[in-house]
């Protein structure tokens, strides 16, 4: 009987919710997994250090692991609606952020991405320092007059109004409004080394994975809430709702157009390596 597949994925709901089926056996002929719960700027850095056999990382760490791994297409995140936000202590404009400080929770992440190209093209002169602080502490040193303005995330959409916080601009809607392209979040990669033919099973269960949560969505809530923390039910639901769409059963040309106009500008703006012409192909 061959090994385990080693996998890490995030506790989050959407990760736990897709690989239910799969990580517990419920998939006919899927391979069995080795599972491992890490945040996702923990698993970019498992990618680019060659770890592991499967990741669920950002599509933003793709141009620096596309050489070892392959894009899976199915079983990651893009969403609408969804994007990043940058928040301000006072209302204002972009143009307030000339030369300011910002706060952002990774230089390996879509948000951080969109927000350079968000900047470029609306912020004259462009910002001044950026410094990476936990996604934690990006709120209060706003608050706090630490920094001019904070790059933020997830759940933040919605509770940055506790913290007396202005919202001065919306990453996703400036990619959505430009691009008309849904906003690629999170990525599903595996070893080249495993080979084609692997490579191809493996996202033919990621896919069945996926279709049995939608078809049975009470199979996976223990497994789900298990790994949510203290995240209240309906939020869980919430997050699932957003984030596991038609794009995880399946990138489509929507998905791959998503992914590749976002590599593709950021590389232009000097932010990524650029792509190779089949860097996104799968087998």
């Amino acid at each position: 009987m061959s090994e385990p597949l080693r996998i890490a994925y995030s506790p989050c709901p959407n990760d736990t919710f897709v690989f239910d089926a799969w990580a517990h056996g419920r998939v006919p002929g899927a391979p069995a997994l080795d599972v491992t719960f890490a945040d996702i700027d923990i698993t970019n850095g498992m990618a680019e250090r060659g770890e592991l056999d499967v990741l669920k990382v950002s599509y933003a760490v793709l141009p620096w692991v596309l050489e070892e791994y392959a894009l899976l297409p199915c079983g990651g995140a893009l969403g609408r609606g969804c994007g990043p936000l940058v928040l301000t202590r006072e209302a204002g404009a972009a143009a307030d952020l000339t030369g300011r400080t910002v706060a952002v929770p990774s230089e390996r992440s879509t948000a951080y991405l969109l927000f350079r190209l968000w900047a470029a093209a609306e912020v004259p002169g462009g910002v001044g320092e950026v410094v990476v602080l936990p996604f934690h502490e990006i709120m209060p040193a706003v608050r706090d007059g630490k920094v001019d303005a904070g790059l933020v995330i997830h759940e933040a959409r919605f509770t940055y109004q506790n913290y007396g916080l202005h919202c001065l601009a919306d990453m996703g809607q400036h990619w959505e409004s430009t691009t008309g392209l849904p906003i690629p979040l999170g990525a599903i990669i595996a070893k080249r080394s495993l080979g084609a033919e692997r490579l191809r099973e493996l996202a033919a269960a990621a896919r069945t994975s996926v279709r049995m949560a939608w078809d049975d969505p009470q199979a996976s809530r223990p497994y789900v809430l298990e790994h949510a923390q203290e995240m209240d039910p309906a939020v869980a639901d919430q997050h699932i709702g957003l984030y596991v769409n038609e794009f995880t059963a399946g990138l489509g040309e929507a998905g791959y157009a998503a992914v590749r106009g976002l590599l593709t500008r950021a590389a232009a703006e000097g932010l990524v390596p650029p792509l190779g012409p089949d860097a996104l192909a799968f087998p």
